[in-house]
């Protein structure tokens, strides 16, 4: 089994061809393709981490649509003073299809 581990928004995922990924937001509409950099890659028992063979590693993945994650409330309130502070946020998410894992 062939996988990798990619940077992606500030994280690490693993992905192997065909999975699925949501990550943050990414620029391009459906459809297009975009390269994910590699940070490990695993294929059976040999496993990679020289960063110089690991540039040469690509792993191209398939835009399938935008979404925006779960609603989260913050809210702050500080005791004796009035204060009260309510204010809400939702992720701007990018669902990707990993297409390839190239060596």
């Amino acid at each position: 089994m062939v996988y990798a581990i990619v940077r992606a928004g500030g994280r690490q995922e693993k992905v192997s061809v065909g999975d699925l990924v949501t990550l943050d937001r990414v620029a391009g509409g459906a459809g297009s393709t975009i390269e994910l950099p590699a940070l490990l890659l695993v294929d059976g028992d040999k496993i990679t981490s020289d960063a110089q063979t690991l540039a040469n590693v690509k792993v191209t993945a398939e835009i399938v649509g935008d979404l925006r994650g779960p609603k989260i409330s913050i809210q702050k309130f500080k005791n004796k003073t009035g204060y009260k502070k309510r204010q809400g946020f939702r992720a701007e998410l990018t669902t990707v299809k990993v297409t390839g894992i190239d060596a």
